[in-house]
């Protein structure tokens, strides 16, 4: 099972890769806001749900994908943890 560390770092590489290209890895926490903090709009979540989805082979849902569930790095963790 992969663990919650790599997880997460997965998933900060792919958000620095795709929507901060450039920015400070550091600045982007456990607990930086990418949905109510305008990083994700609509489209740029459902590509990170895609790349979760492909990367972890798991299934979100439409009702998973708010902010509830995507808003920060911890969160999406969690999300992913629960459905391996």
């Amino acid at each position: 099972m992969t663990s919650q560390d790599n997880i997460k770092n997965t998933i900060k590489n792919f958000i620095l890769a795709e929507f901060l290209p450039g920015e400070d890895p550091n600045l982007l926490e456990d607990s930086t806001q990418l949905v109510t903090g305008g990083i994700l709009d609509s489209l740029a979540t459902l590509r990170l749900v895609s790349f979760l989805q492909d990367q972890f082979g798991l299934e979100i849902e439409p009702y998973e994908m708010t902010t509830d569930h995507m808003d920060t790095l911890t969160a999406i963790t969690d999300l992913v943890q629960s459905k391996l």
